[in-house]
């Protein structure tokens, strides 16, 4: 999938920005700091960005929290 989605950040984000935002761009999975939109861009690939939500799924960060 190509194209570009308008960035996301999540529905429990606090009001002061502490928050990370994410879109799909040229079938990359991006993800910002939302404080920093002119920041730097990690990029994932769909499988890649599948894995990690697969894991938060499992719980398996739950200690970085």
């Amino acid at each position: 999938m190509s194209g570009t989605t308008p960035w996301v950040k999540a529905s429990a984000s606090d009001s002061a920005g502490e928050c990370v935002e994410q879109r799909r761009h040229d079938g990359m999975v991006e993800v910002r700091d939302s404080k920093d939109p002119g920041g730097p861009v990690l990029r994932f690939t769909a499988a890649e960005f599948a894995a990690w939500l697969d894991g938060v799924r499992k719980g398996e960060f739950d200690h970085l929290a």
